[in-house]
């Protein structure tokens, strides 16, 4: 497929290139890695373009280091930046649709449902594979993701709400996490996991 037939006006490369320059977080652009590949795997699961979700997930915090004090803009500049270089309508109101508490607007597809629950559960993951002896995916099951769920004091920051969203979009949340922990497995080597 080209990128006229998808809609998209960047490759996936570029989509990386573009995410460089405006991410220099080392863990950012992990999460960042880690969100697109659930997304590519969800947009194969529900039939869409596997490219325009991945590189959503990619790009979906392109501006968290200039937003992130104020989670009240988190979004409107990645969507100003995306809008100026023509991506599709549905791919930034999903991406603006990650932050829709801080932004103060209501999720509506199954793209805004699956990039929010995508974006959160590779916190919850990624603590789970830091607590194994030898820090690896390949260590992690899917009952160890599910029991941290529960625990809140474990990986606090990590919004288990917004990761319950994955039944939005008719996944339960054990499926969903052998899902992302399958994801996340098929690009350890970039995630140093």
């Amino acid at each position: 497929m080209t990128n006229e037939t998808q809609g998209l006006p960047v490759n996936r490369e570029e989509a990386f290139e573009l995410l460089r320059a405006y991410v220099h977080q080392e863990n950012l652009i992990k999460h960042s890695l880690a969100t697109e590949a659930i997304m590519r795997v969800l947009a194969e699961r529900f039939g869409e373009d596997a490219d325009k979700w991945g590189i959503a997930g990619l790009l979906h915090d392109l501006d968290y280091e200039e937003t992130f004090e104020s989670p009240e803009n988190h979004g409107r500049k990645t969507a100003e930046v995306l809008e100026a270089k023509g991506f599709p309508r549905d791919m930034i109101d999903a991406i603006l649709a990650h932050n829709a508490e801080g932004l103060g607007i209501e999720r509506a597809t199954r793209f805004d449902f699956a990039i929010t629950c995508s974006e959160c559960i590779t916190g919850l993951i990624t603590a789970t594979a830091l607590v194994y002896p030898d820090k690896k995916l390949k260590s992690v099951k899917t009952k160890s993701i599910t029991k941290r769920m529960k625990e809140k004091g474990f990986a606090r920051s990590v919004n288990r709400d917004l990761i319950r969203l994955c039944e939005k979009i008719d996944i339960p949340l054990p499926e969903f996490a052998a899902i992302s922990l399958d994801a996340m497995r098929g690009i350890d080597e970039a995630l140093g996991l």
